[in-house]
C-alpha cells in the first residue's frame, strides 16, 4: 500500500526537539578543536568616509590574536552577483575607504573566546567623516540626492521596461476605459529572522578547506566561497549541519562567511563565527522594500481591461538579489486575472541600507499585493463587491498551459474553483451579513473581511533541475543522496517515503543524506519552493529506474523471464507472477549485484510550476486604539498533488503566519540618517502564536504535468495569499469611514490615525 498522500509524521523531529540536533553553534568536532572566534567591527554610521583605523589597543587586549582591515586582505576582488549591475556597485569584502550602511564590516577581530573578541571590537578606533545618507528609494532618485557611488553618478542601478520595436510608439492602454484608478503602495522592508542566525566555521586540512555553514544549499555556497578565495571549487568541502531556518536570506553566503574561511587559513587554526541577533537584524539580507505605482482601468460593470505597475525597488547599498526580484514582480503582475493589456516597469535603486535578498516568495508576494489592492480599489470605485470583481476577471480554468499578458506560461490552474472553495468554507455571505449588522447597530469592534486570489511561479529562474541518487546496501537498506537542502521542510521524511513507495523498502530503513559537497556531487539547494517538484522528482525517478534495473537481475536469480517478475512493493521483494512464496529481497540483489544497485539522476522539469489559491481573512478593529485582531483565516492553497498533507499543512501554517506578520506587524525601519531603528526583537515586532488564530485550511489539488509527482511548490504560497487578504480586511473594517487604503504594516498607530483622520 502506498504511503504517499498520507500524513506521515516527520522523522526529523525527535532529534531536534530533544536537543540532539547539531546546529552550527552546537558542533563539537575534532576538526574544530581549538577554534578561534571571529567577530566583526561594523560601521555605526550609514554613510561616511573612513579616515583612519587604529587597531593597536585591540591587539593588546587579552586573548586577541589578530585584527584585520581591508589593507591586510590578499583576496581576489569580489565578483558581482548580477551581470547587468555596474561594477562600481559590487560590495568589497571589507569596507575600503567608505561605508554605505550601518553594519558594514570595517575590520575583523580574532580572539581565543567570544567574550574576548567582543571586548576587543570596542577597542578598534575608527575615525569617520560623515556623509549625507539616503534611505528612501524615491528620494534616492531625486536630483541632488546623496550618491553612494560618486564615480557612477547616479543611485539608479538598473531599469526594466517594456521593449518597443524601432519606431514604435507606446499606446495608451487606458484609452477608452470608463474608470481608471491610480494609487501608490509601499511594500515595506522585512527581516527574515530565522531562529538560527548566520554561522560559519572553517578549518584547513592539508591545504584544503572544510567549511560548515548555515545555508540553503552547500553547492552554491561552495562555489561562492571558492571563487572568493581564488581556489578550485573541487578543492573545498562545504557542509550544512542542522539549519535553523533560512527563508531565502541564506541562499547565498555573505562577506562574513568568506572572511571566516580566510582567517582560518591566515592563522592556521580552525575559526568560528556565530552571528548575534543584533547583527542579524542589521546585516543579514532584508526582504521586500518596493514602492508600487499602479493604474487600473476598465468598465463600470467590473471588467478590468488595463493594468500598469511601475516598481521602484530598493536594493540597499549593494545590489544583489534585490536587483533581480523585480523581474518576478513584473512577470506575475496580472496575477490570476485575464487582463488584456498589462504594462510594467521597474527601477532598481541603491540606498544607505542593508542589501535586499530573497525572502519567502521573493518578488511574487509584491506582485500579488499590488494587483490585489488594485482590484479592491477598482471594486470600490465601481461600487461592486470585491469578490464579484474578482470573479468577473479571473482567468478561466485551464488544464493546459496558458500564456499571460506578461509572457508567463501558467501550467494547469483553476482560480475560480479555489475562490469558490475558500468562500464556501468561510461562509462569506454570513460574514458580510454580520458586518452589516454591526455597522447598523454601531457595535464594536468593527469587522473587516479581506479576500485575495494569487498565483506564483515556483522552481523558476534558470533550468529547473536537481540531482538525486538511490543506493541499496547489502543489508537491504537504502541511502538517498539529494542536491536539495533541508532546513525545516521535512526532506528526510518525504524522500524516504518516495523511495519506499517504489521499492518497498521501509522508510525507517532509508537514510537521506544532503548538505555535504564531498558526499553529494551537485545540487541546486532549497529556494523558490523547488524542493519536492525537483529534488523529490529526482529521487523518485531514481527509485523507479532502480526497480527497472533490478527486475531483470531478480529474474536471473529466480530463473525466470524478466517480463514474468514483479516487485511486491508492500514487502519489498521480487517474485514470479503467480508464485509469491518464492521471492528475492533487496539484500540478496545488493549482495549479488552491488554495482547495479546505485542509480543517479539529474531530473529536469519541463517548466516551472504555478501554484495558486485564495484566502479569506477576518479581522476585528478596536476603534478606540486601532488594535487589529485576526480572528479567522481561511486558506485554499493549490500546490498540485500533495505527497504528505501533514508537511504541506505545516508549510502553509508557517507561510500564512509570515504573511500575516507583514500585513499587521513587521517592518524594518531606518531614520532619515540611515540609523536602523529595529535592532532587537523588542523593536522588530516578530509575530508569535499569540497574535494568530487557528488557520482553516481548504484542500484543492490541480496536478501539473511538469514533473512525475504532479507537484507544485508549497513553501511560499501561504505568505503570498495571506498578506493582501489581511491588509484588505483591515481596510475593509474602516471602509464605512471612507478609508480606501492603508500601507502595511497596519499597525495600531496607523489604523488609529486613519480612524481619527490624523495624517
Amino acid at each position: 500500500m502506498s504511503i504517499l498522500g498520507n500524513r506521515v509524521l516527520r522523522r526529523e523531529d525527535p532529534a531536534l526537539i530533544t536537543g540532539e540536533g547539531a546546529y552550527l553553534a552546537d558542533l563539537r568536532l575534532a576538526e574544530l578543536d581549538g577554534a578561534v572566534t571571529v567577530a566583526f567591527v561594523r560601521s555605526p554610521t550609514a554613510h561616511a568616509l573612513i579616515e583612519s583605523i587604529d587597531v593597536s589597543e585591540a591587539l593588546e587586549m587579552p586573548g586577541v590574536l589578530a585584527v584585520f582591515t581591508a589593507a591586510e586582505l590578499d583576496l581576489p576582488a569580489p565578483r558581482k552577483r548580477l551581470a547587468w549591475i555596474p561594477d562600481e556597485f559590487t560590495r568589497p569584502w571589507i569596507a575600503v575607504d567608505r561605508v554605505r550602511f550601518v553594519g558594514e564590516v570595517v575590520a575583523v577581530v580574532v580572539a581565543e573566546t567570544p567574550a574576548q573578541a567582543e571586548d576587543a571590537i570596542e577597542m578598534v578606533i575608527v575615525e569617520y567623516e560623515p556623509l549625507d545618507a539616503v534611505v528612501d528609494p524615491v528620494d534616492a532618485l531625486a536630483d541632488g540626492a546623496p550618491l553612494l557611488f560618486e564615480s557612477f553618478g547616479s543611485n539608479l542601478a538598473c531599469t526594466f521596461e517594456e521593449e518597443l520595436a524601432e519606431g514604435e510608439i507606446a499606446a495608451d492602454i487606458f484609452a477608452g476605459c470608463e474608470v481608471v484608478v491610480e494609487a501608490d503602495f509601499v511594500n515595506q522592508r522585512l527581516a527574515a529572522v530565522p531562529l538560527e542566525g548566520r554561522a560559519t566555521a572553517a578549518t584547513w586540512i592539508d591545504g584544503r578547506p572544510t567549511v560548515w555553514i548555515s545555508c540553503q544549499g552547500v553547492h552554491g555556497a561552495r562555489n561562492f566561497l571558492a571563487g572568493g578565495l581564488g581556489i578550485d571549487r573541487n578543492d573545498m568541502r562545504v557542509i550544512a549541519p542542522d539549519v535553523g531556518g533560512g527563508f531565502g536570506a541564506k541562499i547565498s553566503p555573505y562577506a562574513e562567511d568568506l572572511l571566516v574561511v580566510w582567517v582560518s587559513r591566515q592563522l592556521g587554526r580552525p575559526a568560528r563565527w556565530i552571528e548575534s541577533r543584533g547583527e542579524n537584524l542589521v546585516a543579514m539580507g532584508h526582504g521586500r522594500d518596493q514602492r508600487h505605482h499602479v493604474r487600473i482601468g476598465g468598465r463600470r460593470d467590473g471588467r478590468v481591461t488595463a493594468y500598469q505597475l511601475d516598481v521602484i525597488a530598493n536594493a540597499g547599498a549593494y545590489p544583489t538579489m534585490g536587483a533581480f526580484l523585480p523581474t518576478f514582480t513584473r512577470l506575475m503582475a496580472p496575477g490570476t486575472y485575464d487582463i488584456a493589456q498589462v504594462e510594467t516597469s521597474a527601477s532598481v535603486v541603491v540606498t544607505n541600507t542593508m542589501s535586499i535578498e530573497a525572502y519567502r516568495g521573493a518578488g511574487r508576494p509584491e506582485a500579488t499585493a499590488a494587483i490585489e489592492r488594485a482590484m479592491d480599489l477598482f471594486a470600490a470605485e465601481v461600487g461592486l463587491d470585491p469578490v464579484e470583481v474578482r470573479r468577473i476577471n479571473l482567468l478561466p480554468a485551464h488544464p493546459l498551459p496558458i500564456t499571460t499578458a506578461t509572457g508567463a506560461i501558467y501550467d494547469a490552474g483553476d482560480y475560480g474553483g479555489a475562490l469558490d472553495a475558500v468562500l464556501e468554507a468561510a461562509d462569506y455571505t454570513a460574514l458580510r451579513a454580520e458586518q452589516a449588522r454591526r455597522r447598523h447597530t454601531g457595535e464594536t469592534p468593527w469587522l473587516g473581511i479581506g479576500v485575495s486570489t494569487y498565483v506564483e511561479i515556483t522552481a523558476g529562474g534558470g533550468v529547473p533541475t536537481e540531482f538525486g541518487a538511490v543506493t541499496v546496501r547489502d543489508d537491504g537498506s537504502a541511502v538517498v543522496r539529494t542536491g536539495s537542502s533541508s532546513h525545516g521542510q521535512g526532506h528526510h521524511t518525504v524522500w524516504a517515503s518516495l523511495v519506499s513507495d517504489q521499492t518497498g523498502i521501509p522508510p525507517e530503513r532509508i537514510e537521506v543524506i544532503h548538505g555535504d559537497t564531498d558526499v553529494v556531487a551537485k545540487g541546486g539547494g532549497t529556494a523558490g519552493s523547488r524542493s519536492l517538484q525537483l529534488g523529490g522528482s529526482a529521487v523518485y525517478t531514481a527509485a523507479i529506474e532502480l526497480v527497472e534495473r533490478a527486475v531483470p537481475l531478480a529474474a536471473q536469480l529466480l530463473e525466470a523471464a524478466a517480463e514474468d517478475v514483479r516487485l511486491d512493493a508492500d514487502r519489498g521483494e521480487f517474485h514470479v507472477v503467480g508464485t509469491p512464496a518464492i521471492s528475492i529481497g533487496w539484500a540478496k540483489l545488493a549482495a549479488e549485484f552491488p554495482d547495479d544497485m546505485a542509480v543517479e539522476t539529474d531530473f529536469v522539469a519541463t517548466g516551472p510550476t504555478f501554484p495558486f489559491g485564495a484566502h479569506v481573512a477576518v479581522v476585528e478593529v478596536d476603534p478606540e486604539t486601532g488594535l487589529t485582531r485576526l480572528i479567522r483565516h481561511v486558506a485554499c492553497d493549490d500546490a498540485g498533488v500533495i505527497v504528505n498533507p501533514l508537511l504541506a499543512d505545516g508549510q502553509r501554517h508557517g507561510g500564512i503566519a509570515q504573511g500575516v506578520a507583514q500585513a499587521l506587524l513587521e517592518e524594518v525601519r531606518y531614520d532619515p540618517d540611515g540609523n536602523p531603528m529595529t535592532t532587537t526583537l523588542a523593536d522588530y515586532t516578530f509575530i508569535s502564536a499569540c497574535e494568530l488564530p487557528s488557520f482553516e485550511l481548504v484542500s484543492h489539488e490541480t496536478p501539473t504535468t511538469h514533473n512525475p509527482l504532479g507537484a507544485k511548490g508549497i513553501g511560499e504560497s501561504g505568505t503570498i495569499g495571506s498578506t493582501p487578504a489581511v491588509q484588505s480586511a483591515v481596510i475593509d473594517a474602516l471602509a464605512h469611514l471612507g478609508v480606501r487604503h492603508l500601507d502595511m504594516p497596519c499597525s495600531p498607530e496607523r489604523v488609529w490615525r486613519a480612524i481619527s483622520g490624523v495624517s
